[in-house]
């Protein structure tokens, strides 16, 4: 595990809390405020939706959290990294808020007032996949590069040799979950049309690949910590 670097919120960590808040916003108000008891009722059957889609952004803030925890960092190529996440978690929110309704009415046939949903085209649905799976593609993989910069920041950030073997990995597992996001990507846009309803379904696979990609990394570190550990420790004076 990586320590954990207790240090002031910088301004870019408070813009981006807002710009986060932003989205939730985005997401709450997007339904309309309801004039009558019965459009009251029916928005809260949207309840389940914005719950998945409240549990995502709040994921992603975490993540962005503990980066920010983790490496105090400021620079430019943080700060033009740190916007187009940004951007991206704003325009994200649409496709979001779309696929999860589209879901819960597909499955659940739950369906929020003054939203008038009908079962999608397979061609609908291939689109719609695509414009998911490049948002979840786009965002795993700003925050990859924040990580290797963070990486390439190492001696700045006085790492010890297991706090850079630990920024590659979670490098590595936000490379694993952004390949899944394009694997979806290509499945819907490159793939039989009759099959695009498995597009979204193969976010399942990010389990399985974090898990080998985990064991993988877990064996090399403690590798790691016995080449560390069998080292000959400097006499005390």
């Amino acid at each position: 595990m990586l320590s954990q670097r207790k240090h002031k919120i910088s301004r870019l960590e408070e813009f981006s809390d807002a710009v986060f808040g932003f989205a939730l916003t985005l997401l709450a108000l997007s339904g309309g405020v309801p004039r009558t008891y019965g459009e009251l009722v029916g928005l809260l059957w949207g309840i389940p939706a914005f719950a998945c889609c409240f549990a995502l952004i709040v994921w992603i803030w975490h993540e962005h959290d503990t980066f920010f925890e983790r490496y105090p960092l400021e620079d430019g190529p943080t700060t033009v990294i740190n916007s187009v996440l940004l951007f991206v978690v704003l325009i994200y929110v649409y496709p979001l808020k779309f696929m999860f309704e589209q879901f819960m009415f597909h499955v659940f046939r739950i369906q929020p007032s003054g939203v008038r949903l009908e079962r999608m085209p397979l061609g609908d649905l291939a689109n719609a996949s695509v414009l998911y799976g490049l948002g979840f593609f786009l965002l795993m993989s700003l925050f990859a590069l924040l990580y290797l910069h963070a990486y390439r920041r190492r001696h700045d950030l006085e790492l010890d040799a297991m706090g850079i073997y630990d920024t590659r990995s979670i490098a590595g597992h936000h490379m694993v979950s952004a390949g899944v996001g394009l694997f979806a990507m290509l499945f819907a846009l490159l793939g039989p049309q009759s099959l695009a309803f498995l597009s979204p379904s193969s976010f399942a696979l990010m389990g399985p690949g974090h898990y080998l990609f985990g064991k993988r990394r877990e064996k090399g570190r403690r590798a790691l910590e016995a080449r560390l550990l069998s080292r000959p420790q400097p006499l005390a004076t």
